[in-house]
Formats: C-alpha cells, structure tokens, sequence
C-alpha cells in the first residue's frame, strides 16, 4: 500500500466515524475498520490509528480552523460529511504532523475531486489553502 492509498483508507474510515457521530466506541472501530478491510501493512495501520487518535485529539482546533475560513454564513454542520472528513485528515496532517502542506493539500484535493461534489475540490482547496497562509 502506498501513501496515498493509507490516506485514502483513514479517510474512508474517518468518514465512516463522522456519519457514526454519537457514543462509539473509537477503538473498538478503528480495529473492526482495520479487520473488515484487511489492512495488515504495519506502517497502514500505524497511519490510520495515528490520523484517527489525533483528529479525535485534536478536533476541536481542527474545526475552529476550519470555521475560521467558512463564509460569515455558513456554519460547519453545513460542509458535506465527505468534505469535513477530507478537511479533518489534510489539517491533522499539516498542524500535527507537519506534513508539507502541498502534498497534504493535493492529496484532499485528490479525495475530494474522488469522493466529493464537483465543487469540493474548489472548497476543499480554498479552506486549506488559507489554513497554510496564516
């Protein structure tokens, strides 16, 4: 597996949490995450457990962020689950674990033009690209 394919799977998984949203337990489905989708590769699953604790961690300054640079009237619970998933991992990525942020920011670019709307990758782009301005 290589990089781009671990990021892809923590964001499927994070996604997954992010629809999930409640009483869960994050441990218990990380490991069924890891198990249902086969994912043995060590350095995977170090990626995925490290990228889903830190969000965890960290989220509330992950989101603050994120609101920091969302139009005056737009509230985060209106960006799509798909979009606040990929903004989560690509702003984990360049705050916690600095990452360069143009791998980061091509890399959600990436997912969102994958995964998204066709105006996520412009959204996607746009927030990260003021997160790394500052």
């Amino acid at each position: 597996m290589n990089r781009s394919e671990i990021r892809e799977q923590a964001f499927k998984l994070i996604y997954s949490l992010e629809i999930q949203r409640g009483e869960i337990n994050l441990e218990e489905q990380v490991e069924l995450y890891l198990e249902s989708n086969s994912i043995k590769d060590k350095n995977a699953v170090e990626y995925i457990k490290d990228a889903v604790f830190g969000i965890d961690k960290n989220e509330e300054e992950i989101l603050k962020e994120i609101e920091k640079y969302l139009k005056s009237d737009w509230k985060i619970d209106r960006i799509s689950k798909i979009d606040l998933s990929i903004l989560k991992l690509a702003i984990y990525e360049i705050k916690y674990k600095e990452l360069p942020f143009k791998v980061a920011i091509n890399e959600a670019v990436e997912l969102a033009k994958k995964y998204g709307e066709d105006t996520s990758k412009k959204f996607v782009n746009g927030i990260l690209a003021n997160v790394v301005k500052e």
